[in-house]
């Protein structure tokens, strides 16, 4: 008899669960995959915690592989769901489209940032969802404090260092805590203009801080913040969304840099595709977690609406602690509809109480209702964590005590940028590549998502110069990139992303040509002769110098900006190819340059085996026909110091 299939969907707090105790109550006797876009289980409490500087990245997260033995893991995101047919069908991290049949089917999804309608926000907000979201923050906090104590203006040091956060829940809370703590750290080393430090807000239309705990708790942290120096504004949040600031509901105008969207979740839209009865963007499903009608199909998480049996006629709320125990109830009744174990049982909880860390030693904590604050709720808050971790408690711990004793180090790693993680996106856990593999249609961003880049003004969420404008350094947003002078580029695949290697079309049409394997490696793209249209071949010096070839002065007039005409040799600024480079014509010529060693099946070079030999030339060298080689430069001084003066 064939082993059942169990395919799980999602690796948050639900899912994690559920394939753990799924694999511990099988042992085998069936097959268990488990679906999800990382190869890790993030532990969401600890991500302000990253974002802050205390813990590094990989400190909060679980490998899937090492620690859910006898699961298979399949990287990608669903797409759609054949109920009738028990086929599930996934894209993976490279574009490719994969389906999983199933005998028994757990949704665990989780959520995304919920939205709401406020103009401008898609564009210039950032979510606390996701691994690159957080790190993301901790760049930009960074990289605005480090502008505005350079910066002359007072108005611009004062519109870096403020930074604004909406949402005055667990992670809004915990953000702005953390976050001006990191930032007072910082100035201690780069000052501010005389009388500045920075500016922490928090925003929210609730009438007190972290209105889902008791009331208790919620003034213990309302004072701590206010202590630390946070601006609390309750009752208010934000009405607009603009380049240099936002304007808030009470008409008042904040001239910032920094938006962190941390209103609330909503649940993953995959499950509103399947046509069920829904609650709230949640699955209805009974208390055994099954959805009714579907014997076959299980939910748990944030994307079921899961009856609360301790409070008759409502749901239990979208916390990490009922998804972790709707992951373990999930597994124990998925085993015993197979008769691999147990019997059926209905999810039932009980409150232990819950803890809110405020950064340093301050927090606020009601274990088994027993109200903490200060040092003591410190303790017991990072005790809890530890405990409730599933991997790298000790990483964690000596990390604390690293932060404990040694100042934390603030740089910009630019590990991830503004563009790569749009706030409207259902896959905050994975951040956007240019160029990478579509999402499914209520998947895709917004209409500002993924087009603002960080600039050298600061970085700010949507602080490109317009909407098509790619980040410095960085593939363009758009499906094509138009380079000056060259003709419009093809779109590129995602294997050719990863290469490193443009499409393009014939010589003469504008295109660059193919690269061979051998040029990929040695970074030379091919190219067209002289006064083509094309860039001619870069030298290495070029290559390591990270500048494309110039197009010549022919090619001004084709698709793109024209190049101003310049004397030869002298690039002119901001185009591609920039200050010609050493070994060029005027000095020594490089390997498979003209005038040099020609290259291998290159134009002038060596002809191909098997291949008709070339022409000669239609003039033997003379003064006329000078031979290839080096030759005089006239546009510029003999003095080789000068030469190199624009390299710096």
């Amino acid at each position: 008899m064939s082993r059942p299939r169990i395919l799980i969907v999602g690796a948050g707090f639900a899912g994690y669960r559920t394939a753990r105790t799924l694999s511990r109550l099988t042992r085998g006797r069936a097959h268990i995959t488990l679906l999800n876009p990382t190869d890790y289980f993030l532990y969401l409490p600890l991500l302000p915690q990253v974002a802050a500087g205390i813990l590094e990245p990989r400190r909060v997260t679980v490998s899937l592989s090492d620690s859910l033995p006898d699961v298979r893991l399949v990287l990608g995101e669903a797409e759609r769901i054949d109920l009738d047919d028990g086929i599930l069908r996934y894209t993976g991290p490279e574009g490719e489209e994969g389906s999983l049949s199933y005998d028994r089917l757990v949704l665990a999804a989780g959520s995304v940032n919920k939205l709401l309608p406020i103009p401008g926000v898609a564009e210039h907000a950032h979510g606390f969802r996701g691994l690159p979201e957080a790190l993301y923050l901790r760049d930009h906090v960074t990289r605005q404090v480090e502008l505005a104590a350079s910066a002359e203006d007072p108005e611009a040091c004062a519109a870096r260092c403020t930074f604004v956060v909406v949402g005055a829940g667990y992670t809004g809370t915990e953000v702005a805590a953390h976050g001006q703590m990191f930032t007072d750290a910082q100035v201690r080393k780069h000052p501010l203009r005389q009388g500045m430090r920075p500016r922490w807000m928090l925003l929210d239309v609730a009438p007190r801080v972290l209105p889902e705990m008791d009331e208790k708790l919620s003034a213990t942290a309302d004072r701590v913040l206010r202590q630390r120096g946070v601006d609390v504004r309750m009752g208010t949040s934000v009405k607009e969304a603009t380049h240099d600031g936002v304007v808030l509901t009470d008409g008042e105008f904040v001239e910032t840099r920094t938006l962190v969207w941390c209103v609330g979740v909503r649940p993953d839209p995959l499950v509103e595709s399947l046509g069920l009865p829904m609650e709230k963007g949640r699955l209805l499903v009974d208390p055994h977690l099954r959805v009714p009608g579907r014997p076959e199909l299980f939910a748990c998480g944030d994307v079921a609406a899961v009856p609360d049996l301790e409070n008759p006629g409502s749901y239990t709320p979208m916390t990490a602690q009922h998804a972790w125990r709707h992951g373990k109830i999930a597994a124990e009744n998925v085993a015993a509809s197979l008769g691999l174990g147990g019997s059926r049982k209905p999810y039932r909880h009980r409150d232990l109480g819950f803890v809110v860390d405020l950064g340093g030693a301050k927090a606020a904590a009601n274990p088994l209702g027993v109200t903490l604050s200060g040092v003591p709720a410190g303790a017991v808050t990072r005790g809890y964590h530890l405990a409730a971790m599933p991997g790298n408690r000790v990483r964690v711990a000596a990390d604390w005590l690293l932060d404990a004793v040694l100042p934390r180090q603030a740089v910009q790693l630019g590990l991830v940028r503004s563009w790569s993680v749009p706030l409207d996106t259902s896959s905050p856990e994975v951040a956007r590549v240019a160029g990478g593999p579509g999402r499914r249609a209520d998947a895709r961003s917004g209409p500002g998502a993924a087009l603002a880049a960080d600039t050298d003004d600061g970085g700010g969420p949507g602080r490109a110069g317009s909407p098509d404008e790619p980040a410095k350094g960085q593939p363009g947003s758009g499906t094509t990139q138009v380079r000056p002078g060259s003709g419009a580029a093809r779109p590129r695949s995602e294997p050719e992303t990863a290469k490193g290697r443009p499409l393009a079309g014939p010589p003469g049409s504008g295109h660059g040509e193919l690269r061979s394997e051998w040029e990929t490696a040695k970074g030379r793209p091919l190219a067209g002769p002289p006064g083509s249209g094309h860039g001619e071949l870069r030298s290495e010096w070029e290559t390591a110098k990270g500048r494309p070839a110039a197009a010549t002065a022919t090619a001004a007039g084709t698709a793109g900006e024209p190049v101003r005409s310049r004397p030869v040799g002298e690039a002119a600024k901001n185009q591609p190819g920039g200050e010609p480079a050493r070994n060029q014509t005027g000095g020594e010529p490089a390997k498979n340059q003209p005038g040099g060693e020609p290259a291998k099946n290159q134009p002038g070079g060596e002809p191909a085996k098997n291949q008709p030999a070339p022409a000669p030339p239609p003039h033997p060298p003379g003064p006329d026909h000078p031979a290839p080689g080096p030759v005089k430069r006239t546009d510029v001084p003999d003095d080789p110091d000068d030469f190199t003066k624009g390299d710096s």
